[in-house]
């Protein structure tokens, strides 16, 4: 760490000073004047280098002088009444933390402005001694850490488990077993190339755009019902087809910010346009007798400032709704100005969700068209007959004709109702103020669209509406944007993100384990056009990311958690990738794509405490079989299956899901419906592809299908002993074997295969909860 005059301290402020600030001081010497105390104020450079009074010797901190630093005297005095934090505050210092404290004053104090707040950089390469090893350039920035550290970087992980780890990490889905032994196959010389091309091979493909929308859904709380105690259904499905498009067609970031915000406002918006800005139309809405009306559409438009600044800024500004941030530079009058970008939409809390769109999905226009056409023709022959039967004095037996039409109405399709945000008419406009403790029927003073002043300025050529935030969000000055996103997405490639608390990049937040390599690499996905594609394919080209996964004593001991990347990812798939892959290694995954949301099987009486008489309706053919990013969610009950593996319900904003370890997980994977049917799957898939075979073939070709390698000598004899053990009881329960082999999967056409069949869903269900099967 350098200070203001060129001092080398070795105490770094960011990661070492400011944490122990915001966690001890700031709630009472921070942003918030209302609770100010003393006049003291401790998160600004101002604040904690000038003396409150100018004639005084002291200030709160006095570079290479602990005599006359308050901050010192009151941290280190033994008088209880003197010393800070007060102990009936509940926080208090660690004697490392004061030593850190006291170094830093002795030291010269260096200060710098927090790192989130300044925009992001490029950094020169940092100079490895193993210079080789780096692929891309932030692999210079992980391997300099590792070498300081005294590791080394693991070796290339085994081909078939890198492959696999790629496929799932870009696709959501596992790999075929023929393309991994093609690369397995490929030689050692021309591996490389090989995986470039796999790389960019998934990210073509379609299963790409399905994989990573289910991110972004997270964030905009997407859901298929309003929530709260009603949580009836709303058709927002269309806003999701968008999404996953808008990801294949790689739309740059700046652009689908813009459209999302405000596709609306766009000069000429289309109804894509339109489409995109469904968006911000997630928030809840309660349609219970009795309610405010007023109350809830404030609620919704709070929810769009506290998803819109946690989504592309990673700021927790919430608190801000009802006083003065207490860590993080936003006063509350600066919350309500953020409101009044949101305030002015035709939406109203209203029971049918106005204003909506009219959406046909494409294959509807056209049947739509189709039956019109058909319709013009038959009232008009009907017409002609009516009129001839009336010139011969004849009766009018049109009786069939009118059947005929009646019936082509009934299959007429209708457009769904898609909520959108629309602008109020000028002499409808609202006058936004200040809710006094967010209290939206106690109003101060009035407020004008604007952002945060410790940010960069409004571009004062941009309009002080959805679409200039939009544009002031994605702006290449904007020191949050880029790098809440570059550190979101490599946290789906690790596991975590360079920034653990992907929601917040604030003073409260974890400051990154690598914050040049997240600068930089922020400053670079700028300069590529903001395409996540490329960012995508960065990441995964990398060294560091094509690290071995394995561990040793040095790197459990001086890395345990990997921040510092001494190893490949390992973690367990998303809880929509769980399903997902067991669907696909049991041959039963549909590439069915858009449209309204499915309803899989699920465990009987999930909606039984639903507070409607709504029903959950199992989908029938290949909609119960589609990605678990299409399946109905409900935020009162949301989908068992995953809400197990951590999904969340989708009322609030999501920017990171916690991974829990639960026993609960297991009774999922190995009874729930779905999974039980993926084993019947998988045995079937296996099974009758290699009914001739001996045992270990068949367990071989699951193997291969879950886990992307063949099974070990120990782990084929386990596996075909179970066959066997299984087979030789089902023998004497032949209706329980009809049922293993059946239940819920279907009729088998020969039940002369119901014993085997049985016996090797028993043994595909133990394929399928191994622990490397569920792990990336």
């Amino acid at each position: 760490m350098i200070s203001d005059s060129g001092e080398s301290t070795g105490i770094d402020f960011q990661t070492q000073i400011r944490p122990i600030l915001s966690r001890a001081c700031f709630g009472c010497h921070g942003p918030d004047e209302h609770e100010r105390k003393g006049d003291l104020r401790l998160d600004t450079r101002d604040g904690l280098f000038l003396a409150i009074d100018p004639s005084d010797s002291f200030a709160p901190v006095v570079a290479h002088d602990l005599e006359h630093s308050e901050v010192w005297n009151r941290i280190s005095t033994s008088s209880p009444s003197d010393r800070m934090p007060p102990p009936e505050s509940g926080r208090s210092l660690t004697e490392s933390e004061i030593e850190t404290l006291k170094r830093w004053i002795e030291t010269g104090a260096a200060y710098q402005e927090h790192w989130s707040f300044r925009a992001p950089s490029l950094h020169e390469s940092p100079s490895p001694k193993d210079a080789a090893w780096s692929r891309v350039k932030h692999d210079t920035f992980v391997l300099t850490r590792l070498e300081a550290a005294g590791l080394a970087p693991r070796g290339p992980e085994d081909p078939r488990r890198l492959y696999r780890r790629l496929a799932i990490d870009l696709t959501g889905l596992p790999p075929s077993p023929q393309d991994v032994d093609a690369f397995a196959a490929t030689a050692a010389e021309q591996r490389d190339a090989a995986y470039l091309a796999a790389v960019d091979r998934f990210l073509a493909n379609p299963a790409y755009g399905e994989r990573f929308a289910r991110v972004f859904l997270d964030l905009f709380r997407h859901a298929d019902t309003k929530g709260y105690e009603k949580d009836l259904r709303r058709s927002i499905w269309p806003f999701r087809d968008w999404l996953i498009r808008a990801l294949e067609a790689d739309l740059p970031y700046p652009e689908f910010t813009e459209r999302i915000l405000a596709g609306d406002l766009l000069p000429n918006a289309t109804l894509d346009d339109r489409v995109a800005s469904a968006m911000h139309r997630n928030t809840m809405a309660n349609d219970e007798g009795g309610t405010d009306d007023e109350e809830f559409r404030v609620a919704a438009v709070k929810d769009r400032v506290d998803t819109t600044m946690t989504a592309w800024l990673g700021l927790t500004v919430g608190c801000a709704k009802c006083h003065t941030h207490k860590y993080d530079p936003i006063r509350q009058t600066e919350y309500y100005q953020l409101y009044a970008f949101f305030d002015q939409t035709e939406d109203a809390d209203r029971y049918d969700d106005a204003p909506t769109e009219p959406y046909w999905m494409a294959e509807d226009r056209v049947e739509r068209e189709r039956i019109d056409r058909e319709l013009t023709w038959l009232r008009a022959l009907d017409a002609r007959r009516a009129l001839e039967a009336c010139d011969l004095d004849l009766p009018h037996e049109g009786d069939a004709l009118q059947d005929t039409i009646d019936a082509l109405e009934a299959r007429r399709p209708q457009p769904v109702a898609l909520p959108i945000l629309r602008e109020l008419a000028p002499d409808k406009r609202r006058v936004t103020r200040v809710q006094i403790r967010g209290n939206f029927q106690d109003l101060g003073e009035v407020v004008t669209p604007a952002t945060p002043s410790f940010l960069p300025p409004f571009p004062p050529n941009e309009p002080r509406n959805r679409l200039g935030l939009a544009h002031w969000l994605t702006a290449n000055d904007n020191p949050l944007a880029a790098r809440v996103l570059v550190n979101r997405i490599w946290a789906q490639f690790f596991g975590r993100g360079l920034v653990e608390t992907e929601e917040d990049f604030g003073s409260q937040g974890t400051p990154p384990s690598h914050r040049e390599l997240l600068d930089d690499l922020s400053a670079r996905f700028m300069a590529n056009g903001w395409s996540l594609k490329w960012l995508c394919r960065e990441i995964a080209s990398s060294a560091t990311y094509r690290q071995s996964a394995s561990a040793d004593d040095p790197r459990l001991t001086l890395d345990p958690g990997n921040r510092l990347f001494s190893r490949g990812p390992r973690q367990r798939l998303d809880a929509e990738m769980l399903r997902d892959q067991a669907l696909a290694i049991s041959g039963l995954l549909s590439n069915k794509r858009f449209g309204p949301p499915v309803m899989p099987r699920q465990p009987e009486g999930i909606w039984a405490v639903v507070y409607s008489d709504d029903k959950w309706l199992t989908s029938r053919g290949e909609d119960a079989y589609r990605r678990s990013l299409y399946t109905f969610v409900r935020r009162t009950s949301a989908y068992p299956a995953l809400l197990t593996f951590d999904a969340p319900t989708r009322e609030t904003c999501t920017a990171r899901r916690i991974a829990t370890n639960t026993p609960l997980q297991a009774l999922v994977t190995l009874n729930d419906p779905v999974f039980v049917e993926c084993a019947q799957g998988l045995a079937r898939t296996a099974y009758f592809a290699g009914q001739y075979l001996a045992p270990d073939a068949i367990v071989t070709d699951m193997f291969k299908r879950a886990a992307s390698r063949e099974p070990s000598p120990h782990e084929l004899e386990i596996l075909t002993r179970l066959f066997r053990e299984r087979r030789d009881h089902y023998r004497f329960d032949r209706e329980g074997a009809i049922a293993a082999a059946e239940d819920p999967i279907g009729v088998l056409p020969d039940r002369g295969h119901a014993i085997d069949l049985a016996a090797w869903s028993n043994v595909a269900s133990v394929v399928l909860n191994l622990d490397e099967v569920l792990t990336r």
